[in-house]
């Protein structure tokens, strides 16, 4: 049932650049209402379907650079997921590409973008609820030019307090 939510929302959402489109959605329901969604938006639904599935799910942020110097970042949205056997097991419904693939192999993980500049990492922590700076930016750009013109960003994320882990 995780892999089958997984997938469904990695391969049956486009990520609306990947695909050109123009609304920004935020919660599960508008990313079903709109059919797309950015990372953030993406995962957002997969928590929610995990969730109302029973299994325990989560919020994980990941820092890259938006060239490959390095002078300008955004984060990108990914989930954590509890499996038994494995713990936590952090998943990316961004969607695939020739260039990027995310898979469900635990307890490997598969994720699409590895931190290869300066100033890009993969956070720490599960988040219960999604960041506020990125929920605030949703809300706040409702175009795709508009929101990629206005990522979220953040260097640090690893403060006690902004750590919260489900389950």
């Amino acid at each position: 049932m995780i892999r089958a939510c997984f997938e469904w929302v990695r391969d049956r959402i486009p990520h609306t650049v990947d695909a050109g489109l123009d609304p920004v959605s935020c919660s599960a329901s508008e990313v079903l209402r709109e059919g797309t969604g950015f990372c953030y938006a993406k995962s957002h639904l997969l928590a929610a379907l995990l969730r109302a599935n029973g299994v325990p799910a989560g919020f994980v942020y990941q820092r890259l650079a938006l060239d490959e110097r390095g002078t300008r970042f955004c984060l990108h949205g990914l989930n954590a997921v509890w499996l038994p056997a494995a713990g936590w097991y952090r998943l990316d419904p961004r969607g695939n590409r020739e260039d990027l693939r995310a898979e469900f192999d635990p307890p490997r993980e598969v994720l699409p973008y590895a931190c290869r500049v300066s100033g890009e990492r993969l956070f720490p922590g599960i988040r219960a609820e999604p960041l506020t700076l990125v929920v605030d930016a949703l809300w706040r750009h409702r175009t795709r030019a508009a929101l990629e013109a206005n990522l979220p960003d953040a260097s640090d994320l690893d403060r006690p307090s902004s750590t919260v882990v489900v389950g």
